[in-house]
């Protein structure tokens, strides 16, 4: 053995400790093989270190992270100390005894993390309802309130690379966590003792079919009656959302879509895609080619765990994916046009199209932060979005987005137009004729260095820029300081002239910075819609280079 430094005799002990209490065979001998490396001085020193280099942090999304062993992984160890740390905070919030439903998608462990949680929560004395196969996130959101549980626990890392996985934990009213509850349950995940010393019970009570099929009835009693001549092609990415969407169109009245062959098995390995997002490029191109061979009406998508919902139209210059601002106004044109009442919501980096559009049709709506656990919570929700494919359509049931449902009223919305000759861009243009055309799009930036982040923040703040693309800065919202509607956050907010905005905020799951821009462009009846896109194009583009230049990138 050769002769180590104190810092890394001290990481090595703390792995020899955590490989000691390793409930995972297989996560031991990686461990045990990287500690023998280490200690005749190869080269896992950083590897090592980066395992031990804190704690994967539970927050309001939970956990997510690489799988492998150590602390800083998603592994057995990390995931009974997190359901030991759910347990206590819903003993000490009046739960004890309750009952917690358990659902698991379709990546490498998420059976085994399901179990860990259902063994650890009966030892704690909870009764713990498995959902009996990998299936979508929405389902566990639907199952939570259907058998009014004090908890629910989704295991999925969502659209995250195939070597992820997490850990997503609601609460008894369907949504997902928010402050205080994250860093109640943190603590109490904190205190935690040996993995050894947490009681475990059983593996729980097995769901059988019935409640699969409650939900997808549920889903598909949205749409009414109407046209369903629509030729649709579907892919769930080697997800679990398959068999749910043809069912669901099938009980609704459409024809078996045309599913991506390659894509229709979940594995977890996503083997066609590069990211299994459908928002990145190239995860929809074996879809939109089918979509050419079959002459298709439609492409639908949904992420691997099926909560977000993607769509694709055919136009003169061949197939488009239309951006999720654009799935949200057509969602929202269709529940206001036929006549349902409530509050309409989204995230306050999504477009702003929706708020227009609900006052239009005379009902409220609600900006809130990114992410769904604050969407579900706007009293009197009826429809809510995010620009990344998230849209709640109907939060009675589901109190989460949902990627299902969302995809049936789009194809109940596209078979309604067809039926009329049109089609859902045409749709898009009606809207853009009535409340300006809103263009949004994107920007953002990757660090190595966290720290470049923060410095990032700190410089936009410290020298914002007088104007972005041509348009003024009229005023800039620093949102770490909160308001009335808003709690706070860290992010920026520069209101521009025009109706122009652009948002800056650090990534929630990535090491990014993320801009938001939006530009409305009003329609010339004599030019046209189209000369209003390329008008917003070019407006984006302009500010998107002025707002490299202030953030220095």
């Amino acid at each position: 053995m050769t002769d180590l430094s104190l810092a890394t005799a001290d990481l090595l002990d703390r792995a020899r400790a955590w490989a000691a209490e390793d409930l995972d065979e297989q996560t031991r001998a990686e461990l045990l093989k990287v500690i023998a490396q280490v200690e005749t001085g190869g080269d896992s020193a950083a590897d090592l270190a980066d395992r031990f280099d804190g704690t994967l942090q539970f927050g309001t999304a939970g956990l997510r992270g690489a799988l492998g062993a150590g602390p800083n992984r998603m592994n057995r160890v990390v995931v009974s100390r997190a359901a030991a740390g759910l347990a206590a905070y819903l003993i000490d919030s009046g739960h004890r005894g309750g009952s917690v439903v358990i659902g698991f998608d379709a990546r490498h462990n998420s059976d085994v993390f399901a179990r860990d949680t259902a063994e650890v929560l009966t030892g704690a004395g909870f009764t713990a309802l498995v959902l009996p196969r990998p299936l979508p996130t929405p389902l566990l959101a639907f199952a939570i309130r259907e058998f009014g549980c004090a908890a629910g626990v989704m295991v999925t890392a969502s659209h995250n690379p195939p070597q992820d996985n997490g850990y997503k934990v609601y609460l008894g009213d369907g949504s997902q966590i928010v402050s205080p509850a994250d860093s109640e349950i943190a603590a109490r995940i904190e205190a935690v003792g040996a993995v050894a010393d947490i009681a475990r019970g059983d593996a729980g009570r097995v769901l059988d079919e019935a409640i699969i099929d409650r939900y997808l009835d549920t889903v598909a009693d949205l749409a009414t009656d109407g046209p369903r001549d629509l030729t649709i092609v579907y892919t769930p990415l080697h997800g679990v959302g398959g068999t749910s969407v043809v069912q669901v169109l099938e009980t609704a009245g459409f024809s078996a879509p045309h599913i991506v062959s390659a894509q229709e098995e979940p594995d977890p390995e996503f083997p066609t895609v590069a990211f299994p997002n459908p928002e990145e490029p190239g995860a929809m191109d074996l879809a939109l080619a089918l979509a050419a061979e079959r002459r298709a009406d439609i492409v639908v998508a949904n992420d691997p765990d099926a909560d977000r919902c993607a769509v694709a139209v055919p136009g003169r210059h061949g197939w488009r994916m239309l951006r999720g601002d654009e799935v949200g106004a057509l969602l929202g044109h269709h529940l206001l046009s036929s006549g349902t009442t409530g509050t309409y919501a989204n995230s306050i980096v999504s477009s702003t199209l929706l708020a227009k559009m609900a006052a239009a049709a005379g009902q409220p709506h609600e900006e809130t932060l990114t992410g769904f656990k604050w969407i579900s919570r706007v009293p009197g929700l009826v429809f809510g979005y995010e620009e990344a494919l998230g849209y709640c359509v109907d939060p009675e049931h589901v109190k989460d987005k949902d990627g299902i449902s969302a995809l049936l009223l789009v194809c109940e919305m596209a078979a309604t137009v067809k039926a009329q000759g049109r089609t859902l861009d045409d749709v898009l243009n009606d809207i853009a004729a009535l409340h300006g055309l809103h263009a949004t799009d994107q920007l953002s930036a990757r660090f190595d260095d966290l720290a470049a982040i923060s410095a990032t923040m700190q410089l936009l703040r410290d020298s914002p820029p007088l104007s972005l693309g041509g348009l003024r800065v009229e005023r800039l919202d620093d949102l770490a300081q909160g308001s009335e509607t808003l709690p706070p956050t860290d992010g920026l907010r520069f209101v521009l002239a025009d109706d122009a905005r652009v948002i800056v905020r650090p990534s929630g799951t990535e090491p990014k910075v993320k801009c938001y821009l939006e530009v409305v462009v009003p329609v010339n009846p004599e030019d046209g819609v189209d000369a209003a896109r390329i008008a917003a194009a070019g407006r984006l583009d302009a500010i998107k280079a002025d707002l490299k230049v202030a953030a220095k990138w």
